[in-house]
C-alpha cells in the first residue's frame, strides 16, 4: 500500500512515531484519537507492511568522537546490474559509510561517510575506497557544517498533496 493509500489515522501514527520513537502506545492512541488496542494493531501492521523500517536514537557523531564527515562522488568505470550491486554491496560492509545512493548523471553514487578524524577517513579513502573493484573516480567534499538534517518525512506536504487531489 503507497503512502496515499493510507487512511488518515495510519498517517498521523506515523508522523507521531517519527516526531518521537520512544511515545507510548497509550499517548500515541490518546495523539491520534483511538483505543490504545486498535492503535497498537495498526503500528504492528504499519511495521510488517515495511513503513516503520526500525527505531533508533538520534545520537550527535561529533559528541561521540566522529569530527569528520564527507560526501564522496564515486563514478565507476561499468554499470552493469552486477557491477552496481557489487559496489552497494561493499559499501554496506563498510562502517565509515553511513549512507548510500546511485544517482543519475555523471555521478554513479554518493556516499556520506563519516569519521572521527581526518586521518581516519583518508586512509579508509585510499586504502578501500579508490582501491575498490570497479571505481573509476572518487571526488569528496569534506561538510563544514549542517544547515539542516531532517530525516523524517513531511507529512504536512503528503497531506495537502491529499485534500488536493480529494
Amino acid at each position: 500500500m503507497a503512502g496515499s493509500r493510507l487512511d488518515p489515522i495510519d498517517r498521523r501514527i506515523l508522523a507521531e512515531l517519527q516526531a518521537e520513537g520512544r511515545i507510548t502506545n497509550v499517548e500515541l492512541a490518546r495523539r491520534v484519537g483511538i483505543s490504545a488496542p486498535p492503535c497498537l494493531r495498526r503500528v504492528r501492521t504499519l511495521e510488517e507492511a515495511g513503513y516503520i523500517r526500525g527505531y533508533h536514537a538520534d545520537v550527535d557523531p561529533r559528541e561521540l568522537g566522529f569530527e569528520v564527515q564527507v560526501f564522496a562522488m564515486v563514478r565507476l568505470l561499468s554499470q552493469a546490474e552486477a557491477d552496481l550491486t557489487a559496489f552497494e554491496r561493499r559499501c554496506r560492509a563498510w562502517p565509515l559509510v553511513r549512507e548510500c545512493h546511485m544517482l543519475n548523471g555523471e555521478i554513479d553514487f554518493i556516499l556520506k561517510c563519516i569519521a572521527p578524524d581526518l586521518s581516519t577517513f583518508q586512509t579508509f579513502l585510499t586504502e578501500e575506497l579508490t582501491a575498490a573493484p570497479n571505481v573509476a573516480s572518487v571526488k569528496t567534499s569534506l561538510v563544514i557544517r549542517c544547515a539542516k538534517d531532517a530525516p523524517a518525512v513531511p507529512f504536512d506536504v503528503l497531506e495537502a498533496r491529499l485534500r488536493r487531489n480529494a
